[in-house]
């Protein structure tokens, strides 16, 4: 897992591209407490175990992947250093 900050909050979470439309994302602190959309939709009555992403944090994420900060592929999986930029589902 490699670390990628939200652009917009500055929270850091680590992160793994599997494929193009799967993402593992390890919050390293309480979402609720640290990413203001997260806050925002919990303040209204929503519980963050529901919230499936950030906006902005899936922007970063998919800029990390952009400039090869982010690699999509596992190491075993022969795909790992090729980034790409194509659309997935969030």
């Amino acid at each position: 897992m490699r670390p990628v900050e939200c652009a917009a909050c500055g929270n850091q979470v680590l992160c793994e591209k599997f494929g193009i439309a799967h993402t593992s994302v390890q919050w390293t602190a309480d979402a609720a407490l640290v990413c203001a959309e997260f806050r925002d939709r919990v303040a209204h009555g929503g519980t963050s175990a529901r919230i499936r992403t950030c906006r902005s944090l899936r922007s970063s994420i998919d800029r990390a992947v952009a400039d090869g900060t982010l690699t999509v592929g596992t190491p075993d999986s022969g795909t790992a250093g090729t980034a790409t930029t194509e659309a997935h589902d969030a």
